[in-house]
């Protein structure tokens, strides 16, 4: 019968052996997961400021306070900033600091002309397809807004605007397209959370979506179309009026 050697192998002998409580080899560095779990939440939470306009165009971004506020390193600050960068609502400037970017009126100007026209299809779709069910439900989502707008809740008035238009989309067959307008629209929101708080703004917008739904209602597909242009063109109409009233906000660039 062989004798079996236990004698350690060669490959054993250079083996380290693993601390007890170290992970699998080849698992995730835990330390990496949280930075960038870290990364994620301060991304996140910067971004809907921004966006809100709870930090406004040209605000400071100070990564020593941003640091002490969350208790992390300035590692997943840095990524966060990099995201915001990549998407221009962050401008970062070697030497002088990171500020909330100026909303650029170029790529402003085209987001809601290419929304313009993802919109005309939802509206002509649903004006044809909408269930009785789906223009109660629009119907309920307007009746929301008159509600948020005789209590000035902005916020909540917002969240109700976009599931309208969620909620046309979804009527017509596409609510992939809702989807692609909202990458599309990052600056659009910006320029809208500007616009909300001016005198009778919202009780407007809640004019405008009735018109939509009022014409959709009555199966005429060529009036809804025309609701919901003018009521999208509205945004870019009075682009030279808030202009005025924030300069320092927009960006007037050629791209």
């Amino acid at each position: 019968m062989a004798v079996l050697d236990k004698r350690p192998s060669a490959e054993m002998k250079v083996r380290k052996q693993r601390a007890p409580n170290s992970p699998p080899r080849g698992a995730p560095d835990r330390h990496a997961k949280k930075a960038m779990r870290n990364s994620e939440i301060v991304y996140r939470d910067l971004r809907d400021a921004i966006v809100n306009v709870t930090l406004p165009p040209g605000a400071p971004l100070v990564e020593k306070e941003i640091t002490e506020r969350y208790g992390i390193s300035r590692t997943p600050v840095r990524e966060a900033m990099l995201k915001l960068a990549e998407e221009r609502l962050v401008d970062v400037f070697p030497k002088s600091g990171t500020f909330v970017a100026r909303i650029p009126v170029a790529v402003l100007q085209e987001a809601i002309v290419a929304r313009r026209a993802l919109e005309e299809v939802c509206v002509r779709e649903a004006t044809a397809k909408a269930t009785k069910s789906q223009l109660m439900q629009l119907q309920a989502v307007i009746q929301r807004e008159r509600e948020l707008c005789a209590a000035g809740d902005e916020q909540a008035f917002h969240d109700a605007d976009n599931a309208f238009h969620a909620g046309v989309a979804a009527a017509g067959g596409y609510p992939g397209i809702w989807t692609m307008i909202e990458k599309i629209r990052l600056q659009v929101e910006r320029y809208r959370r500007l616009t909300l708080p001016q005198k009778g703004r919202m009780k407007l917008i809640v004019a405008e979506h009735a018109a939509v739904l009022d014409a959709m209602e009555h199966g005429d597909a060529d009036a809804a179309v025309e609701a919901m242009n003018s009521h999208l063109n509205k945004l870019q109409i009075d682009i030279e009026t808030f202009r005025d009233l924030w300069p320092d906000y927009f960006l007037f660039d050629k791209k």
